[in-house]
C-alpha cells in the first residue's frame, strides 16, 4: 500500500510454457532478443527467449510505441500515495502460443525485481476474461484468456536487518532516545565514512553502484535512514509533533519517498510525502510538523503514549527503541502542568522576539 518502485524501475520476467515468441511489444521491451535464427526473412520477432526479461520504456518514446500507463522508466507510485500513478502497463503480441483458451498454456516462474530483490511471485491463475469497451462505449469485446500473478514483498528476503530506525525526544524531558546501536546491522561498519572525512571531496564518491551497495556515514546505528519523532508542544485541544528524516547514504537520493506512522491519535495511519530526499550531507534531511487534535478518551503523555507504534519508510518497517527507553514524564508532572509550562515558554519566546 505504501511501497513504491523507484528508479531504476521494475524488471519483470517469466518462462514460457511452450515455444512462444514475442512478435512485438508496445509500452515496454525485452532486454534481449535471443536466438531467432529459425525465422527467415526480414520480419524477425521482438524476442525468442524462453525466459524473456521485460523493462519499461523511458518517458518521451515515440507515440506509436506507447500505450496508456506506460513509459515511466519503471517508476511506479504506491497506491496509498497516488493511485493514478500506481499502474504500469505494456502490451505483447505472442506467437506460437495456441489459438484458443484450451491450447494457450500459462507462463511459469514469474519474477519481479523492483529495483532489487524482495518480491516472491506466486503461480499464474486463470480468472474471468477481461472485458473491453470500444471507444464509443457501445460495444464490448472479451479477452481470449486472462490470468493473475501476485508478487509479495518481504524486506527480510533482502536483509535480516531493517534499513531504517527511529529516535525520540520530547519537550518535557531533556533525554533524547537514540536509535538502538547497530539497528540496521554493523556489516558496513568497516566501510563507512565519517562526516568530516576528506574522502567526501573525491570525484565519483556519490556515484551509485550497479549492485546498489550503500556508502554510509558512520553512525552508531548504521542505518541509511533515520526518522526522528519529537513531541514539540502541547495546547489545550491540540498537540504538535515534529518529524525529521535524515539520509545517511552518500550514494542514493530517495525520490517520491513515503513515511507512514501508526499512532492511536492519527486514525491508525498518517502519510507524509515528499518529492526528494537528498543523499547524505548538509542537505540530506527533510522536516515536517504535524498538528493533531486531542482524542479526549485516550490522550496522555504517560508511558510513552505520544510516540508511534510503528514507522515505515518507503513501505519498510523501521526499528524503534525499546519502550523502557522512551522519554518519560517527570515524576510529579501532569498533563495540565506540562501544558501550562509549554504555554509559558511560548509566551516568553514571543516576548523576547517582540522586544528584539
Amino acid at each position: 500500500m505504501y511501497r513504491h518502485i523507484m528508479s531504476p524501475g521494475w524488471t519483470l520476467g517469466w518462462n514460457w510454457a511452450k515455444k512462444e515468441v514475442i512478435w512485438s511489444m508496445v509500452g515496454a521491451q525485452t532486454t534481449e532478443q535471443g536466438d531467432c535464427s529459425k525465422f527467415k526473412g526480414g520480419n524477425q520477432p521482438h524476442c525468442c527467449k524462453r525466459n524473456p526479461v521485460v523493462v519499461d520504456l523511458l518517458p518521451g518514446v515515440p507515440y506509436n510505441q506507447q500505450i496508456s500507463n506506460c513509459c515511466k522508466g519503471g517508476v511506479v507510485s504506491s497506491w496509498g500515495q497516488d493511485p493514478s500513478a500506481a499502474v504500469s502497463a505494456f502490451q505483447v503480441s505472442v506467437g506460437l502460443s495456441g489459438t484458443s483458451n484450451k491450447t494457450v498454456k500459462l507462463p511459469k516462474n514469474f519474477t519481479l525485481l523492483a529495483p532489487g530483490p524482495g518480491y516472491t511471485c506466486g503461480p499464474a491463475t486463470i480468472v474471468p476474461s477481461t472485458v473491453y469497451l470500444t471507444p464509443d462505449r457501445r460495444r464490448k469485446t472479451q479477452a481470449l484468456m486472462t490470468w493473475n500473478v501476485t508478487c509479495t514483498y518481504s524486506q527480510f528476503l533482502v536483509s535480516k536487518h531493517p534499513r531504517c530506525c527511529v529516535s525520540f525526544s520530547s519537550f518535557y524531558n531533556q533525554t533524547i532516545t537514540p536509535c538502538p546501536s547497530c539497528s540496521c546491522g554493523c556489516q558496513n561498519k568497516d566501510r563507512c565514512i565519517k562526516s568530516d572525512s576528506k574522502k567526501l571531496s573525491m570525484v565519483g564518491i556519490n556515484t551509485p553502484r550497479k549492485d546498489n551497495e550503500p556508502l554510509l556515514q558512520c553512525t552508531h546505528h548504521m542505518c541509511p535512514i533515520r526518522v526522528h519523532w519529537h513531541v514539540k508542544q502541547n495546547y489545550k485541544d491540540y498537540w504538535r509533533v515534529k518529524m525529521a528524516v535524515t539520509n545517511f547514504n552518500y550514494r542514493l537520493n530517495y525520490t517520491q519517498w513515503t513515511l507512514v506512522a501508526q499512532h492511536p491519535n492519527l486514525n491508525n495511519v498518517t502519510q507524509f510525502y515528499n518529492d526528494l530526499l537528498m543523499e547524505a550531507g548538509p542537505t540530506g534531511n527533510v522536516q515536517s510538523e504535524v498538528l493533531m487534535q486531542k482524542d479526549k478518551n485516550t490522550f496522555t503523555f504517560k508511558q510513552g503514549w505520544a510516540f508511534p507504534r510503528k514507522v515505515y519508510f518507503n513501505g519498510e518497517e523501521c526499528r524503534l527503541p525499546p519502550p523502557e527507553e522512551y522519554p518519560s514524564l517527570p515524576n510529579s508532572a501532569t498533563t495540565e502542568s506540562i501544558m501550562i509550562s509549554a504555554m509559558a515558554a511560548s509566551a516568553f519566546w514571543f516576548l523576547q522576539v517582540f522586544i528584539w
